[in-house]
């Protein structure tokens, strides 16, 4: 039995920012892509999915904060992959709460 109940607001803030950055239509576009290529840079995500750079780089950042998608520096390009952990995680524990 629960004897006591803390509810701590800073992870449900940061809990709903991870919810948040997979729950888009585009964001899981981005995701789809980089998983099909295995690890792409913006220019191919831009190209690929016809929009403005500027618009991927800021999907991207979210996505990156969240921590599903990780980056591989070569030169002045950045290489984007899926963190597979992650969102597995989120996917099992968000699983759980709805069962």
């Amino acid at each position: 039995m629960v004897t006591t109940l803390e509810i701590k607001p800073i992870l449900l803030k940061k809990g709903e920012l991870v919810l948040r950055a997979l729950n888009h239509k585009l964001r899981q576009d981005i995701i789809s892509l980089i998983h099909e290529y295995g690890e792409v840079n913006v220019t191919e995500i831009y190209v690929r999915l016809k929009l403005e750079q500027t618009v991927v780089s800021q999907h991207l950042s979210i996505l990156r904060k969240a921590g599903f998608v990780n980056t591989r520096r070569d030169g002045k390009q950045i290489h984007y992959s899926i963190n597979y952990e992650k969102l597995e995680l989120v996917h099992n524990n968000v699983a759980s709460l709805l069962l």
